[in-house]
């Protein structure tokens, strides 16, 4: 059995931030949230990158990492030539889903770790998900607001809620079953059968002018439900899963844990996905662990 444990770390250059997005929420109205982020990565590369290298040598199995290179540049080129009303955003977030069908071709199971994901222990992956049984992968739709509590206030393009209903509309309008799981995709841990099964590049043109064709509107869905649909990785992954049945197992907590405003990690979790970037909090946890 082959396995590969894989993360990437890609340096948007600030001048190619989506900042200036009226949905891209600013703290404080004064520093960007992107330019947080970018900071927070460079400030951390070298502990983030060694995290989970470790983690990899602990289980046995390989570790990948891939940067801003030569293969990343053609890969963008590639996709805003074709697609050019997206963002480098989305192209990275399309790059990662490439990148893991790209591995499964190598390997029998992959693991994929979003940069600011942390493995606090060694608890292995793939002898606690039996990935036979589906992708492992974690859902939001909890966070999902209903459509009449929606505000141009209380969402952003990368909200589970824009994200949900965007797939929503695409499962509608494809004659599916519209009842479906907002996914996040900053860990996936799949066997090469099913990464072959979602078949999530197949028909790629005709997923990008459809999600086009819904930016600029819906018959089901009012102005400020789409407003806020758009190119992203997450919204295509979920309709990938309900148009390819493909089986699923929903991460918990103690494998992708959402560390966001609670302020501090538990010790049981396993895979912590620092999404506020606090990592401080996230190396004194990992130092006591």
């Amino acid at each position: 059995m082959k396995r590969v444990i894989y993360s990437f770390y890609i340096d948007i250059p600030k001048d190619e931030l989506d900042i200036f997005d009226k949905n891209i929420l600013i703290p404080n109205k004064s520093v960007p949230i992107n330019y947080v982020t970018k900071d927070a990565f460079k400030e951390n590369y070298t502990k983030l990158v060694a995290c989970k290298k470790w983690y990899a040598k602990q289980l046995g199995v390989d570790f990948k990492m891939f940067e801003y290179d030569v293969d990343f540049i053609l890969y963008k080129e590639n996709m805003q030539r074709k697609y050019p009303y997206i963002t480098a955003y989305n192209v990275v977030n399309f790059y990662k889903i490439h990148l893991f069908c790209e591995l499964a071709k190598q390997y029998d199971e992959v693991l994929y770790l979003d940069f600011d994901v942390v493995p606090m222990h060694a608890e292995n992956f793939f002898e606690a998900w039996d990935l036979s049984k589906g992708i492992g992968i974690q859902h939001n739709t909890h966070k999902v607001i209903p459509m009449d509590d929606v505000t141009e206030r209380s969402q952003t393009i990368r909200s589970p809620t824009a994200k949900y209903y965007n797939a929503q509309a695409m499962l509608l309008d494809r004659g599916l079953n519209p009842k479906h799981h907002v996914v996040n995709t900053g860990i996936i841990g799949a066997s090469k059968e099913h990464i072959q099964k979602l078949k999530y590049f197949d028909n790629f043109d005709s997923d990008m002018t459809e999600m086009s064709r819904l930016t600029k509107g819906h018959d089901i869905y009012p102005k400020k439900i789409t407003d806020f649909f758009g190119w992203d990785n997450e919204t295509l992954f979920a309709v990938k899963i309900a148009e390819n049945d493909v089986p699923i197992q929903w991460l918990n907590q103690k494998w992708h844990y959402f560390f966001s405003d609670q302020g501090f990690v538990p010790k049981s979790v396993v895979l912590c996905h620092a999404i506020n970037k606090k990592f401080d909090v996230v190396w004194r946890a990992y130092n006591n662990a």
